[in-house]
């Protein structure tokens, strides 16, 4: 079977999201061939290069989405037409006043029933939206890119029309000239992956699935497979996207602060973006509940929705979570990246209860801050309110030595490696108010720890009775847990084995290859990519793709693949190259070279 794996600013990047469980199912189905096509998110992602690529994957395209050149094309007065017919459509879908995605009639998200009406937008919007989209892939690919004609003044003319066309949406009626300037330029980079030429016969076309490891733009060159080759489509998000651009920073392009009625355009744009990646996909596979009560409220069916949870490495936590417990018996241990969404405050808050109930407690913070200025700000802050909670055992806010409340960072003399941060209390806690899928809670139970959580995001799905849970940001019930947690050995020892028993169950790197082998053959059985030959009278070729097409050794293909269709744009420069030929190591890709000799920089290989 040959897998497109379409991925965003992440794999086969070095750094990036899903980059690890990316590279763990690729290295899992050695029995299916993977072709990679990336989309990059800065400049200083491709400078780090490429990870290490195992022999299964044939090739990588990459094109970079943070940034595109003009093309240069020229359109004549019918493309002009074309042009202004498909983005009218599509900007007047975006501004209906049903617009999916939480674009209510006040922008900001709006009330149950709003959201009720959202989640069930009218099928002859979404039929809009989904013509006009593919409409300007048509164009794309008949005169050669869109990036010109998006940034033309024609498009901010056109997306004025729909905002002030009757039944828009009153953020949309209210938009102004920097608003809709605003809204054509993230439109414009939203649908770049439009303008490339992955879609050819020996592209995406010549896949038998393709495989969006991220909704948004990700899934894009998946729907323009789908559209114009049948190349069914499966989309997988461990973080559903749309909520990441909700909760994300509210700026545009050139860091200025957006109004509502830009962020209610975006908002109802990529709701639509997303409405339609749901409902062209054979599957949908959430990493959890709380991401699967995302997409169905955001209009995927239910009946195409299958859960499969994130695969992790279990052996590094095995000798940890088999011995018995030799931690301080009364120390808790929190572990993640320092941030304002972990709420240290209340964790520190409900330690200064928890040393009223017991004046031997200890807390040990494991982990870094997360990056940017934000970061330092918050773990500073946290430091100096740790001090002036413990102010009678700290010599001033940066002591450490003698206050019951620790600071630390994983390969320090203290906690040289993560599984040992585990180990070194009875009790993990979790203190978080957001939170998708909690990857420490997971690892704390492949630990055998017995875990305090709140009760946010995934948590529950993950804890399954093995933990106690309790409400965010209320320091009391926090304090209490850990309190009867750290006075009952006998219970966080049956806690910790269940734990460990139901992380082994279900959020293992075997169950997840497992799964998604399975989906990969469902999904082909039950759609396979109609592709008919025909011969030079025009008539079709019976048995013209022979069965042995399908074995991974390609019996039926010479080594190398010829390139077909029109050059690609300028912006996503490069041959394609063959993941076999790279054996590149982390920061190494500008070493690598096509079959032909010629180096390719990092981060390059697209068309």
């Amino acid at each position: 079977m040959r897998i497109g794996l379409l991925t965003e600013g992440g794999y086969p990047y070095v750094s990036g999201d899903a980059r690890l469980w990316c590279d763990r199912l690729v290295r899992g189905l050695g029995q299916h061939e993977f072709d990679i096509y990336a989309l990059s998110r800065s400049e200083e992602q491709e400078d780090e290069g490429w990870i290490q690529l195992p022999s299964q994957v044939s090739r990588v395209r990459t094109a970079p989405l943070w940034t595109a050149d003009d093309d240069g094309v020229g359109y004549g007065r019918r493309a002009r037409r074309r042009f202004a017919d498909c983005y009218g459509e599509l900007a007047a879908a975006i501004c209906a006043g049903d617009a999916l995605g939480g674009a209510t009639e006040s922008g900001s998200g709006g009330s149950v029933g709003a959201a009720e009406r959202t989640g069930t937008a009218s099928a002859a919007v979404a039929d809009r939206f989904g013509s006009a989209l593919y409409g300007l892939a048509e164009l794309a690919r008949d005169e050669g890119g869109l990036v010109g004609a998006l940034r033309s003044e024609g498009a901010v003319r056109a997306l004025e029309r729909a905002c002030r066309a009757p039944g828009a949406l009153r953020a949309a009626r209210t938009a102004r000239v920097p608003d809709l300037l605003t809204v054509a330029a993230q439109v414009e980079r939203a649908l770049r992956p439009l303008s490339l030429d992955w879609y050819e016969d020996d592209g995406l076309g010549s896949v038998d699935l393709c495989h969006a490891t991220s909704g948004g733009a990700a899934a894009l060159p998946g729907l323009l497979a789908h559209h114009f080759s049948g190349v069914p489509l499966l989309v997988t998000e461990y973080g559903v996207q749309l909520r990441a651009h909700y909760l994300g920073p509210r700026e545009d392009l050139e860091g200025r602060a957006a109004t509502a009625s830009a962020r209610a355009l975006l908002a109802a744009f990529h709701g639509r973006l997303t409405a339609e990646a749901y409902r062209q996909a054979t599957v949908i596979t959430p990493g959890n509940t709380h991401a699967r009560r995302w997409q169905e409220r955001c209009g995927a069916d239910r009946s195409r929705i299958r859960t499969v949870y994130p695969g992790m490495e279990a052996s590094r936590f095995s000798e940890v979570g088999e011995r018995a417990e030799s931690a301080d018996p009364d120390t808790l241990v929190w572990v993640g990246r320092i941030e304002p969404a972990k709420d240290l405050v209340t964790l520190l808050h409900a330690f200064a209860d928890i040393r009223k109930e017991e004046p031997k407690a200890r807390l040990r913070i494991v982990g870094a801050p997360a990056e940017g200025l934000e970061g330092a700000t918050y773990l500073a802050h946290c430091r100096a309110l740790a001090a002036q909670l413990f102010s009678d055992e700290a010599d001033d806010v940066h002591a450490v030595g003698d206050n019951p409340v620790s600071f630390e960072e994983i390969g320090g003399p203290e906690v040289p490696t993560l599984p040992e941060a585990y180990a070194a209390g009875a009790v993990v806690v979790l203190s978080s108010v957001v939170e998708g899928f909690p990857i420490s809670l997971v690892e704390a139970m492949f630990s055998g720890r017995a875990t305090v959580s709140t009760d946010v995001g995934a948590v529950v799905e993950v804890i399954g009775g093995t933990g106690l849970v309790v409400p965010p940001r209320n320091p009391r019930a926090l304090a209490e847990a850990c309190v009867s947690l750290l006075r009952d050995s006998p219970r966080r020892s049956r806690l910790g084995a269940a734990a460990r028993a139901r992380a082994l169950e279900l959020f293992t790197v075997e169950q997840n290859i497992t799964a998604f082998h399975s989906i990969y053959l469902d999904i082909v059985t039950r759609c396979p990519v109609p592709r008919v030959l025909v011969g030079e009278s025009g008539e079709p070729l019976p048995f013209a793709v022979p069965a042995e097409a399908r074995v991974p050794a390609r019996w039926s293909e010479s080594g190398t693949r010829l390139v077909t269709g029109r050059p690609g744009p300028g912006w996503a420069a490069g041959p394609p190259v063959r993941g076999d030929s790279l054996g590149l190591a982390p920061g190494s890709a500008r070493a690598a070279s096509t079959a032909s000799g010629e180096p390719v920089p990092a981060g390059e290989g697209a068309w």
